[in-house]
């Protein structure tokens, strides 16, 4: 039997991209972010959801593609990324949302090992719905590689 996964799909450039549906806390319309003196490119800053500090970050730029002005489609989709073992709140800024979709988590075709664009450590799979493939990203995997350590410093403070 297959594992029916739902994801929350959204655009970056041309290029579309689940996250697992699980991890979203809610997406929000483009809002101020203060900026944070010596953070790491594609960590925007800090915004203010619900009374709560919450890190932005540029999911563009963590994937390495490069930087585009804002949209009126561009979003905020905030997660619940697992850091050190529990849920701690991340802005992820993408170019648009597209919807909340089903894949078939049972026939993800594993990363690409050949290389590309993004690190596969980044990536939990590529999916496939109507034709198109969605790219399935690995969001605690992809903190982990080098955000992790400061955005729990940042949730922490905040």
């Amino acid at each position: 039997m297959s594992n029916v996964s739902q994801y929350l799909t959204l655009g970056l450039g041309p290029e579309v991209f689940g996250i697992d549906i699980r991890h979203v806390r809610e997406i929000l319309d483009l809002r101020e972010v203060a900026s944070l003196p010596r953070a790491p490119a594609f960590l925007l800053g800090m915004t203010d959801v619900r009374g709560e500090g919450v890190p932005v970050v540029d999911l563009r730029l963590k994937l390495g593609l490069p930087p585009v002005p804002a949209t009126p489609t561009t979003r905020i989709i905030i997660l619940d990324v697992p850091i050190d073992g529990r849920p701690t709140p991340v802005g992820f800024v993408a170019d648009r949302v597209i919807a909340v979709s089903t894949l078939d988590g049972g026939l993800l075709d594993p990363p690409p090992s050949v290389g590309g664009r993004w690190h596969a450590q980044c990536l939990a799979g590529i999916g496939r719905q109507d034709g198109a493939f969605v790219i399935v990203l690995a969001i605690d995997r992809m903190m982990a590689h080098d955000g992790a350590a400061l955005l729990a410093d940042l949730a922490a403070a905040a």
